[in-house]
């Protein structure tokens, strides 16, 4: 089965999507499944046992599963101008990993989409750990959710997106008096 978002965002714009993500339906095989002409995001798993054949092709992205790790690709990322992370359900945050050994571990720089339960309250999230595409949910706003990824101005913890976490970016100066009342709580 194809599926296909006529709109995605890409960095913090809408843009038109020109790809189609291949999802495996039940009875494919992912060595006999045809993956067809134009830009396809392959399952891992038809990448695996069509390599050969999909190999020459520059209009093929591969995906990983929630189950699947980056690292079994590593040697071969800098092929695919497009790897996607798939969020079967809302709650199941694995693809945030995926995503940061990617980028952090496996030096990815191609454009890195998140597809399937994609939602605005994960984007800014995404974001962090090196998402820079993302398919929403199509019955969603996609305009609403592109205003997802400035809901905060400021982050505490390091990731993807700032390598140093806030205490080592703010410069603090020591109080040389005892505080006003209440002022070192």
């Amino acid at each position: 089965m194809l599926e296909h978002h006529e709109r995605i965002i890409v960095g913090q714009r809408v843009v038109a999507d020109d790809w189609q993500v291949l999802r495996l339906e039940e009875g494919d095989s992912a060595d006999s499944v045809v993956v067809p002409a134009g830009k396809v995001m392959v399952p891992l798993a038809v990448w695996q046992a069509q390599e050969d054949s999909l190999a020459a092709r520059t209009d093929i992205g591969v995906w990983f599963g929630a189950d699947e790790r980056a690292e079994v690709l590593k040697g071969q990322l800098e092929r695919f101008a497009v790897i996607g992370v798939d969020f079967p359900k809302f709650t199941d945050g694995r693809g945030y990993s995926t995503a940061f050994n990617l980028r952090k571990r496996l030096g990815y720089v191609g454009q890195l989409r998140a597809i399937g339960d994609v939602l605005r309250d994960q984007l800014f999230s995404m974001r962090r750990v090196g998402f820079d595409a993302y398919a929403t949910r199509p019955d969603r706003s996609i305009d609403d959710a592109v205003k997802g990824l400035t809901d905060f101005s400021e982050t505490y913890q390091a990731s993807v997106d700032q390598p140093l976490p806030l205490f080592r970016r703010v410069e603090r100066v020591a109080l040389t008096e005892a505080p006003e009342h209440g002022a070192g709580i």
